[in-house]
């Protein structure tokens, strides 16, 4: 996965010590469909997921994300959970540590496709199915935060 450029420089004057950064997941719903990605560093499926610019609005940076990734134009329409990640150290040896804020997007255009080489596949895949798409824990629960249709933001820890 490419690293953006600001963080290059960062790591330039810090190194490897621990970056505090604002990440986003943007689960794109259309229908009974949800857009997945299989990322092409580590094999993992995920929905569509990237690191906010400075100075760019998360929601903004989610719709960034999907349309670099995927070839897809979606429109973030809610804010569905905010969570504080634990620290990680990638596979560079850098650490960091995420605030991981959930968009529900909602499909425009496109067909998905693996647009920029971060991802090895992206697709839609049933909503009702999500149990048997090789999701990790946390990201069935990113999801299920955004299919959430209470209009309600999650967040953990003290709510």
């Amino acid at each position: 996965m490419p690293t953006p450029d600001f963080i290059l420089r960062l790591r330039e004057k810090i190194g490897q010590d621990p970056l505090w950064l604002i990440g986003v997941t943007a689960v794109v719903v259309r229908g009974d469909e949800v857009l997945l990605v299989e990322r092409a560093d580590n094999g993992k499926v995920t929905p569509v997921t990237g690191i906010v610019d400075p100075g760019e609005q998360p929601a903004d940076a989610a719709v960034r994300e999907v349309a670099e990734e995927t070839g897809i134009t979606a429109e973030a329409t809610g804010l569905s959970r905010v969570r504080s990640l634990p620290p990680m150290t990638h596979v560079n040896g850098a650490r960091a540590q995420y605030l991981d804020l959930a968009f529900r997007c909602a499909y425009v255009s496109g067909e998905p496709h693996p647009a920029d080489g971060e991802n090895a596949r992206a697709w839609w895949h049933p909503i009702a199915e999500l149990d048997g798409a090789g999701l990790a824990a946390e990201m069935r629960d990113r999801i299920a935060a955004a299919l959430d249709s209470s209009g309600t933001t999650t967040f953990e820890g003290g709510r």
